[in-house]
């Protein structure tokens, strides 16, 4: 079974995809069968950050059964061990992935044989971006230091915790979980992680010990891209405290990727930054965080409904 990495940002421009390139292109370096995803949908661009300007397939050949095996819809790109499934000919209606297709989607992924593979995510909280985050125990989170995408990636974070909570109750049962929730801590309450998992606590003790146990299970790291030298350096690890405080969950910080303008000379080039600008500090810092996330091993399927 794949080692999946979901990817994902509350914000547009926090750099996922470039993010999801480079560490592809990590994986790829160390001899790993790695793929690339663009689930960024009705907004691709992965492809051409890998050196793929105009794949010839992709997501929505499978989408539209033009083919009936995600795996059928994988390109090569010029890097040795890298492939991508792009998203390039993605229909603009496409964001609003049924249902249906959404299980399909989360089945496929499971069953690609690749050693790593990155899922490029869209920004926002979507009940789609959720669920593809929520398919495995790992998973990365990008922000940048300013304060709207900080605050960006905490309503995503928030959001996964309380998905994962819906995961567990069917529609009668969840009405019934906010009602009680309302009527303990009052109107508003609902939106307040604290309440609602005092409540489960107290009256679903069962389903409180399989949150706990989900979440404990989690392998979530967050990365802060687009440092620079003003920045407070230790605002990841602030962060990482803070969720683990508010929302119990342990998120690692996986470390500081510094601002280089040569990233945007890459991207306009399309060319590999690693390859182009191999000694830059970015391209050490890439490395560093790329050593955390590409080992071997597997997951557990996290999404209930698979």
């Amino acid at each position: 079974m794949a080692y999946i990495w979901p990817i994902g940002g509350g914000k547009g421009g926090s750099g996922k995809s470039f993010l999801t390139s480079s560490l592809g292109r990590l994986s790829a370096r160390l001899g790993k069968r790695t793929l690339v995803i663009d689930l960024d949908l009705g907004a691709a661009n992965l492809h051409t950050l890998v050196g793929v300007p105009y794949p010839k397939k992709g997501f929505s050949d499978f989408i539209r059964k033009k083919t009936f095996r995600l795996e059928d819809t994988v390109v090569e790109t010029p890097f040795e061990n890298l492939f991508l499934i792009s998203g390039a000919h993605d229909n603009f209606d496409v964001a609003n992935l049924p249902y249906e297709q959404k299980i399909k989607t989360l089945r496929a992924i499971m069953k690609l044989d690749y050693d790593s593979v990155l899922l490029d995510l869209g920004a926002g909280t979507s009940f789609n971006t959720l669920d593809f985050f929520l398919i495995s125990q790992h998973g990365i989170f990008i922000t940048t230091p300013e304060p709207t995408s900080i605050e960006n990636v905490y309503r995503l974070i928030r959001s996964i915790y309380f998905r994962r909570i819906r995961y567990c109750f069917n529609v009668t049962d969840f009405k019934a979980l906010e009602d009680e929730v309302v009527i303990q801590f009052g109107d508003g309450s609902f939106n307040k992680p604290e309440c609602m998992i005092k409540v489960i606590a107290d009256v679903y003790p069962e389903k409180y010990e399989q949150l706990q146990d989900a979440f404990s299970a989690f392998r979530f790291k967050l990365i802060i891209n687009q440092v620079r030298k003003h920045d407070n350096a230790a605002l990841g690890m602030q962060m990482s405290r803070m969720l683990e405080k508010h929302l119990g969950l342990h998120i690692e910080f996986a470390g500081n990727v510094a601002y280089d303008d040569h990233v945007h000379d890459a991207i306009c080039q399309r060319v590999s930054f690693l390859d182009r600008y191999p000694c830059t500090r970015t391209a050490c810092d890439l490395h560093e965080v790329g050593k955390q996330i590409v080992q071997p091993g597997g997951q557990q399927l996290m999404f209930r409904y698979l």
